[in-house]
């Protein structure tokens, strides 16, 4: 167990440590966490949060580079947001999904206004790993078929099937290998699997790679192919030019569906409403949750193009949630698309991301030789973290064990210890904070990112 690390006062936070010492005794007595060995965990007691910050019941106040899970992404506490809410709280707060709803219909519109091509049919779900299970099961019953096919590297939900999508080893104690689900190997120059030496030959060989492997499963076995359109959890990998279009392609020439992953990169996280506008790809379904609200009320969905749609017009779609589209969910996804329309706060991702983020993040590898890699777009970038500039070998191995991953830790600590809440998978770092985060905010945070990589640095060999 390691003590929390000290960061700055919160100005306006009254600080009541006992009641700090109360919330964390009830949560480590009762909850159970996440993706969690229970006794080796010490969550955080949060007192509060606004904006780009939260802080604890000491008053320490930190800069979230993480938002949340990557989630909320107008900040914490947006006022108008909030006031949606409670609006609706007061209106309606709950009905069933066979009714149709103001917010309901109205949160649709706007989310079809926005999504590619002619996406235009939303079914809302709780999150993004419902999303996920209803696309899956969407594609299977369109197509009559029942393999899935989807990439190492990648991150697509905790429930059964969408866990065993997933291409990290999250999957590895839920997989019994029954599930329909076939991987592949996606584009990643930086750490190919294809011995490529350009972003162009990393392209021609992975989709020569996905394209005999559907040739050796066969084609007429296969219901969909499903990607994240940039990957999040497993490294913010941006695919090389002309790669989204060669999948599409090889979808449409065997009858395949093609689903994008746009759970955490959609609603403006690259600087885009949805990452797929980066690479001018319509996929036939579209996953998302997260930004869409910015987490205020849980909310995910399918978008869906009006092929898929048509096969279920005179078809029941066996399928459906108690809380589909539940009107505070709702309310707070109006609320937010329109809030991030008033404030430019796409096109304030996208300005930072460029102006702000590209060159400073540049900087920090010239600077520190634990950065193997930069990438990414919007607010969203990764750092790569090595141990050796000569193999470019991760700074900590793939599923480090808790003895094995003291350089992470003790990076995160350094970063925490000068207020900065890092996001830290595996060897990497996440670059992910709130879309409507301000140039000074941004540049305190990479301030206290550059002191942090120099205990990274420590870890070098040689």
């Amino acid at each position: 167990m390691t003590s929390q690390p000290q960061a700055q006062p919160q100005p306006h936070a009254t600080p009541d440590p006992a009641l700090g010492r109360a919330v964390k005794a009830d949560d480590r007595a009762h909850v159970f966490h996440s993706w969690s060995a229970q006794d080796m965990i010490e969550p955080l007691a949060v007192a509060g949060a606004e904006g780009s910050y939260f802080w604890d019941y000491d008053g320490r106040r930190y800069l979230d580079f993480t938002s949340g899970l990557v989630f909320t992404n107008i900040g914490y506490q947006h006022p108008k947001v909030v006031a949606a809410i409670q609006e609706q709280a007061a209106k309606m707060t709950t009905f069933a999904p066979a009714f149709a709803i103001e917010a309901r219909s109205e949160a649709a519109r706007l989310i079809a206004e926005r999504t590619p091509g002619e996406l235009d049919k939303i079914f809302f779900t709780n999150a993004g790993a419902d999303a996920v299970e209803h696309a899956i099961r969407m594609a299977r019953l369109h197509t009559g078929r029942p393999k899935v096919l989807s990439a190492y590297r990648s991150y697509h939900g905790g429930t059964q099937q969408a866990v065993n999508l997933t291409g990290d080893p999250r999957r590895w104690p839920s997989d019994n290998g029954s599930a329909g689900v076939v991987h592949f190997w996606a584009p990643f120059l930086y750490r190919s699997r294809f011995y490529a030496e350009t972003e162009e030959q990393e392209c021609a060989r992975a989709l020569e790679h996905l394209e005999t492997t559907i040739a050796f499963e066969g084609p007429g076995t296969i219901a969909a192919v499903i990607l994240e359109t940039i990957p999040g959890t497993a490294g913010i990998m941006v695919p090389p030019p002309g790669y989204l279009a060669g999948v599409r392609d090889i979808c449409d020439r065997n009858g395949i569906v093609f689903i994008l992953d746009e759970v955490m990169a959609g609603f403006g996280r690259t600087g885009e409403w949805f990452a797929a506008d980066l690479f001018d790809v319509v996929p036939d379904l579209m996953t998302f949750a997260k930004g869409v609200n910015s987490g205020y009320v849980p909310l995910g969905g399918v978008a869906i193009s009006p092929e898929i749609a048509d096969t279920f017009a005179m078809r029941a779609y066996p399928g459906g949630l108690t809380y589909s589209g539940h009107p505070l969910a709702c309310a707070a996804a109006v609320a937010t698309i329109n809030v991030m329309e008033e404030e430019g706060i796409v096109e304030n991702a996208r300005r930072l991301g460029e102006t702000v983020l590209r060159p400073a993040l540049a900087a920090l590898a010239e600077r520190h030789p634990s950065v193997g890699e930069v990438r990414g777009t919007g607010m969203f970038w990764a750092l790569d973290l090595i141990r050796d500039t000569e193999t470019q070998e991760p700074l900590v191995p793939y599923n480090a064990s808790p003895s094995s991953n003291a350089p992470m830790l003790a990076f995160a600590n350094a970063a925490k210890k000068n207020g900065l809440w890092p996001f830290v998978n595996m060897n990497r770092t996440h670059v992910v904070p709130p879309l409507n985060i301000t140039e000074e905010e941004l540049k305190e945070g990479l301030e206290a990112l550059d002191a942090a990589l120099k205990t990274a640095d420590d870890f070098m060999v040689g």
